[in-house]
């Protein structure tokens, strides 16, 4: 992570921690819409969870029971998770056990071949970030012909096991707009409230990656990067696929992002969660509708937003907690 360039987060940091709290006594409100965002949670009983309304399905349908009412579903069940595999499970690259590659001199090289392809069918180009191609998650090719509706079904889907991930559909003119406000600030701070003991701060800065059409937040609790600066361990990594911007169908343009919160760096999923909420309006996800008032918020974000990145006095952790105090 870059060391930060502007005067206001080196005043941020040489800060006294009680400074950076909001005071116990700030009411901060539980976020109900979140919109796009989208994050699975641990694994519950979904059998017990919805016992009652399966039963009373069952008896409508004529069944004896919840088994019976399985029984006669199964084979719809199994057709369904068949085309989602299929969607999720990309073509092997590599031969399969125990069968080698042809040798025959008539069989083109896989590099000829690649370069026969038409340029949104070759294989995505090496990364030197690490960061996995969405060709390596998604069959490209069968994920792009997909509605919308049913891809982000597939995605959620995809994220469902993992307790500690995030995962999100964005519309395309929506991630248009938060991209342009983060290329001109990349770097930015927003606090995660804790009812007993004021907010914490975190430290977020995005990047870039051409190899695989990504662009990625990192957020870092603020103390962390106080003490480690450039070398210190994100929390929380959230990349955004940019492969379906632009649909060949025409349809609209959606951008698949996915996040991972790490087991042991001191922040709950709820926390992760909110933060990207927080990104989401600070960084102009949320401005299209609301009215006159949710404009004049919308805009009051986008100051603090430029102020910071500038590093204009007239930015103050305060005035940045109020406005995350009235997303609720």
């Amino acid at each position: 992570m870059a060391a930060a360039r502007t005067p206001v987060l080196r005043h941020i940091l040489s800060c006294q921690t009680g400074a950076l709290r909001a005071s116990n006594q700030r009411r901060w409100a539980q976020v109900h819409d979140v919109r796009f965002l989208a994050t699975t949670q641990q694994p519950r009983n979904i059998l017990e969870k919805y016992r009652d309304k399966l039963d009373r399905k069952a008896r409508e349908e004529g069944h004896a029971d919840i088994d019976s009412l399985k029984a006669a579903y199964a084979q719809r069940i199994h057709a369904l998770r068949n085309e989602t595999d299929a969607v999720l499970t990309p073509p092997s690259r590599t031969p399969a056990p125990g069968q080698q590659p042809s040798s025959s001199p008539s069989s083109p090289s896989p590099s000829s071949s690649s370069s026969r392809l038409p340029p949104q069918q070759q294989p995505p180009k090496p990364s030197s970030t690490g960061i996995k191609p969405l060709s390596e998650i998604l069959d490209i090719p069968k994920a792009s012909v997909l509605p919308t509706k049913e891809l982000t079904a597939i995605w959620r889907l995809h994220h469902a096991v993992r307790p500690n991930s995030l995962c999100a559909v964005i519309p395309a003119a929506t991630f248009t707009a938060m991209e342009t406000l983060a290329r001109q600030n990349p770097q930015f701070v927003l606090p995660v409230p804790h009812p007993s003991q004021g907010a914490e701060m975190h430290f977020l800065q995005w990047t870039w990656d051409a190899a695989t059409k990504s662009a990625t937040v990192l957020f870092t609790q603020l103390a962390e990067y106080k003490a480690r600066g450039e070398f210190a361990a994100p929390h929380t990594t959230v990349t955004h696929y940019k492969d379906f911007l632009a649909r060949e169908d025409g349809g609209e343009g959606v951008v698949l992002m996915q996040g991972l919160v790490m087991d042991d760096r001191g922040v709950k999923v709820d926390d992760a969660r909110w933060l990207v909420m927080c990104l989401q309006r600070f960084y102009g996800g949320w401005d299209g509708t609301g009215g006159r008032k949710a404009q004049e918020r919308a805009e009051e974000r986008r100051r603090l937003l430029e102020w910071f990145g500038r590093g204009d006095g007239r930015f103050s952790v305060e005035r940045l907690m109020e406005e995350a105090e009235r997303m609720g």
